[in-house]
């Protein structure tokens, strides 16, 4: 499936790094801010790069698109993140063209996730799908492409049972606080910041919990106020962070910074303190696990407690690899029927211009010539003739190239 491009000497390529190789810290390095994606955009397009795609997530950091060299895309990543090539190197891939193509499928679908099955992933494609259609960075096989991956993600959500069963990091996150603090709804818990995992593990912890003793900082109190509301949470200000640890049993951080909030000088009490930190980069410091009375526990960690559900989810796999293959499919023969179709058009026009000479001819010498008719009959002709040629291209025995190549030779067509 190698796709046909306009621009010569161009690829399709998915260069990036997941949880698979990269840990926290380094996804931490390679995560994109919403300003540093407009501007790798804004670049890509002075650079020459037609069509390009961005995604970051907590769990993976990913560039599609075209270029002539993956490089392009894997430096442009590099000068917007704290990430450096030779760290890249380390723990990245770079995929080209159909392999690229059955990448994102499977990062789409689900079944890349760090946790099967989790379609959180696909809303961000969109997203990033639509800041840059908004930029006029999408060519029609992008366009083509990330639609394929949309229904496939649908069809995979409506016809399988691979998302089936509550799991997902935020499940994980309460299930381990149900686990391991005792006496868990008389507990003072204390959620810092309002990312999205955090609000929904807040979310998860009320309905499970019945704990009346939840408490919400943020640095910007409205964004806190507004969620608080949703939940029944107590809001308290961010100069007052110190002495709300000092009294919490849990601590649940989600802020989404670059650089960790919560340190060691924060914590100023001896009884058991779990905290729970659910973002990346990683946002509370290693140095809290010196003092004896602390539990930490990083988003990692969470997404390694996987249950039975998982299980259960992985005997899904063969029919969505299944409903992929459809989709891709379909996909190929339209990307190959784009392939030909330049020709097609031009071996239509060039029979179309051999036929209005004749009939040119036809009518100077016939004195009743029926023009009509001739007309009628030579466009089923030619449609038929364009047919033959069409079906001979879709062959899958045929080396199309070598065909269109015959075509353009023996009709002397200029369709470049």
């Amino acid at each position: 499936m190698e796709p046909h491009l306009s621009a010569k000497g161009k690829h399709f390529y998915a260069i990036g790094l997941s949880y698979k190789k990269a840990d926290a810290e380094i996804r931490g390095n390679f995560s994109i801010t919403d300003e540093a994606k407009q501007n790798i955009l804004s670049q890509a397009q002075t650079e020459g790069i037609s069509s390009l795609v961005v995604i970051s997530t907590c769990n993976r950091t990913e560039l599609y698109g075209f270029a002539e060299h993956p490089f392009q895309l894997i430096k442009l990543l590099c000068e917007h993140t704290h990430g450096t090539v030779e760290e890249f190197e380390k723990v990245a891939y770079v995929h080209k063209n159909s392999a690229a193509v059955s990448h994102l499928f499977k990062v789409g679908t689900g079944l890349d996730s760090q946790i099967l099955g989790d379609f959180e992933i696909i809303s961000q494609i969109k997203i990033s799908f639509k800041q840059s259609k908004k930029e006029e960075m999408i060519n029609p096989f992008m366009e083509r492409l990330v639609n394929a991956v949309i229904q496939a993600s649908k069809r995979i959500k409506n016809e399988t049972e691979i998302s089936s069963g509550a799991t997902s990091v935020s499940f994980a996150a309460v299930q381990y606080i149900l686990a391991r603090v005792p006496h868990v709804s008389d507990k003072n818990l204390l959620l810092f910041g309002t990312g999205k995992i955090g609000r929904n593990t807040c979310e998860n912890l009320v309905k499970h919990t019945k704990n009346e003793h939840i408490v919400l900082i943020n640095r910007t109190k409205t964004k806190a106020e507004k969620i608080a509301g949703k939940f029944n949470l107590v809001v308290k200000d961010y100069a007052n962070i110190q002495s709300e640890i000092k009294n919490s049993d849990v601590l649940i951080v989600a802020t989404g910074a670059q650089k960790p909030t919560i340190s060691k000088q924060l914590i100023h009490s001896d009884k058991p303190l779990l905290i729970l930190d659910l973002s990346i980069p990683r946002n509370v410091s290693l140095d809290v696990t010196e003092l004896p009375n602390v539990t930490l526990v990083h988003l990692d960690d969470l997404s390694k407690m996987t249950d039975r559900t998982l299980q259960r989810r992985k005997e899904h796999i063969p029919q969505a690899e299944h409903i992929i293959e459809e989709i891709k499919e379909e996909f190929s023969s339209w990307l190959e029927t784009r392939k030909f179709a330049p020709t097609i058009k031009a071996l239509k026009n060039k029979l179309t211009s051999l036929k209005e000479a004749e009939i040119g001819a036809q009518r100077k010498k016939i004195s009743d010539f029926n023009e009509e008719q001739a007309d009628i009959i030579s466009d089923r002709i030619i449609q038929k003739i364009t047919n033959h040629f069409a079906n001979h291209l879709k062959d899958e025995n045929t080396s199309a190239d070598e065909s269109i190549e015959l075509i353009q030779k023996v009709f002397q067509l200029q369709n470049k």
